[in-house]
């Protein structure tokens, strides 16, 4: 099996090679996809804004925002942390670290009860490949350190899914994914 970084480096590049506004039409599709996600109002759910040839969230969290969820964005505060801010509308957004944009200091720090997280890669047991940063991997194991249980959603296009992932013991796997064909949940192995 190929290493981390090799899986990682192809499919971003699979990624990357998607046409702009192939990607924008992906992302659509996306938002109406996570139609079939549901959650009670006032549901916490950390999103993310794009970088790179990221998937575009943004319509989907306007959508999830006029279904009453409550909508927070990961912040980068060093190598090893970030945080969820409260992300409301009209507030003004700050760079954030690593290339991403979201909510200044004053913006209240939330623990969501779920994750919409981007990758690099996954697979249909639910194991998924990030950046390399373990940012996630970090910020799970702190939300699961105070009680909380969030429900984990990896966002890609379907072009970057692949047969078999490696996954070691800190690597936590997702209980969904959502890309532009569908909102599925994944089977964990036993």
């Amino acid at each position: 099996m190929d290493s981390k970084a090799d899986i990682r480096s192809a499919m971003l590049a699979r990624r990357d090679a998607l046409a702009p506004d192939h990607r924008i039409e992906m992302s659509l599709a996306m938002a109406e996809a996570a139609d079939a996600l549901s959650f009670d109002p006032g549901t916490v759910i950390a999103g993310y804004l794009p970088i790179r040839s990221e998937p575009d969230l943004r319509p989907m969290l306007a959508r999830l925002r006029e279904r009453g969820a409550r909508l927070c964005l990961p912040v980068v505060l060093d190598r090893e942390t970030i945080v969820f801010r409260d992300f409301v509308r009209g507030a003004d957004l700050v760079k954030t670290g690593f290339g991403t944009s979201g909510p200044g200091d004053d913006a209240e720090i939330l623990d969501p009860d779920m994750l919409l997280m981007p990758l690099s890669s996954f697979d249909a047991r639910g194991n998924r490949l990030g950046y390399g940063a373990g940012h996630y991997d970090r910020a799970i194991a702190g939300l699961r350190a105070r009680g909380k249980s969030p429900l984990l959603i990896g966002t890609a296009f379907s072009v970057q899914e692949t047969e078999a992932l490696p996954a070691e013991d800190h690597d936590v796997p997702l209980d969904m994914i959502l890309t532009e064909q569908s909102l599925r949940s994944l089977s964990q192995p036993l």
